[in-house]
């Protein structure tokens, strides 16, 4: 009877940890100072944290289970518990924090400010500032190196992408690319760095290590972020005015398909599964789902007013 009633106990425990263990999607909305929280298996918005300061930027830290949240009117960011979707407390930086990311590790915070010019870095431990690195002109999207190594910042005005070495916290390369790169991702095998560039309407390929120019992919209207899925072999483009995605063939680096979602496509990451992309969509105040197999929108999600989600916001 003890073996029996220990297997039911375990087998619920088992059962509820996976539950809790589901991804979820954090949207920040802009113009609410809110942050949607999906439930990516059911794909319902299950709570709706207030965060005030106009928040645009999200970073997840999943060691420490922890969302950051940046607030560009707020000089600073908000820090979220994952699990029990509630705000544990704010950080102040300076200027205008937007691009924010956390390391592999989860030790420490990155944070782009858009008016200083500069990438402010943070411990998880009590979030004490390490170091403000000087960047280009209006850092924007930043993106962390699979091992750990580098860290890649976007000047939107100054055209070019830095990369800092993490463990020196000092700039080693900047490279020129398109006009005004804005989101920026690195792939898995830490190989290549894909830049949206928002005004020249075209994604920059980097050699992620030389940052060596290797390719000019042409796409839609103010390409504004992009995420990879499908084993890195689909690059996923939001174009702003044109209310689509691009979808690019890293193999042969062209444009293969076209995909319709919301109203001015913002931010953009894809689910654990490496199947299913989420569009955040400014204007029409939802969420897109896209199937990366069927290159179809197969959900849209209503979440708040001025939805952005700029960075990776679904927890692994």
């Amino acid at each position: 009877m003890y073996n029996r009633y220990s297997f039911l106990a375990l087998t619920l425990l088992s059962a509820l940890s996976n539950v809790n263990a589901d991804p979820h999607a954090f949207i920040t909305n802009q113009l609410d100072n809110s942050v949607s929280v999906i439930d990516t298996q059911t794909q319902q918005v299950v709570e709706t944290i207030k965060v005030e300061g106009k928040p645009a930027g999200v970073a997840v830290n999943l060691p420490l289970k922890q969302i950051y949240i940046s607030t560009p009117e707020g000089g600073g960011f908000a820090v979220l518990d994952s699990e029990k979707l509630t705000k544990l407390r704010t950080v102040k930086v300076g200027g205008a924090s937007l691009g924010i990311t956390a390391d592999r590790k989860g030790e420490q915070v990155f944070v782009a400010d858009w008016y200083e010019n500069s990438v402010t870095v943070f411990d998880t431990k009590n979030f004490a500032k390490q170091k403000t690195i000087t960047v280009g002109k209006s850092p924007s999207g930043m993106a962390v190196s699979p091992d750990n190594r580098w860290l890649y910042v976007a000047n939107r005005i100054d055209d070019s992408i830095s990369q800092i070495d993490i463990r020196k916290l000092a700039i080693r390369n900047t490279t020129k690319v398109g006009a005004h790169p804005f989101g920026i991702a690195v792939d898995s095998q830490g190989k290549r760095l894909y830049s949206a560039n928002v005004e020249s309407d075209d994604v920059t390929v980097l050699d992620a290590r030389s940052l060596k120019r290797l390719a000019t992919i042409k796409v839609g209207a103010r390409p504004y972020a992009v995420a990879l899925a499908s084993n890195d072999k689909l690059l996923f483009v939001t174009n702003q005015d044109d209310s689509t995605v691009s979808v690019v063939d890293t193999a042969t680096l062209k444009q293969i398909e076209v995909i319709t979602v919301g109203d001015k496509p913002e931010g953009i990451s894809t689910h654990p599964d490496d199947q299913h992309v989420y569009v955040a969509n400014w204007f029409d105040n939802n969420v897109s789902v896209i199937d990366a197999k069927t290159l179809q929108v197969v959900n849209t999600i209503k979440t708040g007013e001025g939805s952005r989600a700029f960075g990776e916001f679904i927890t692994p």
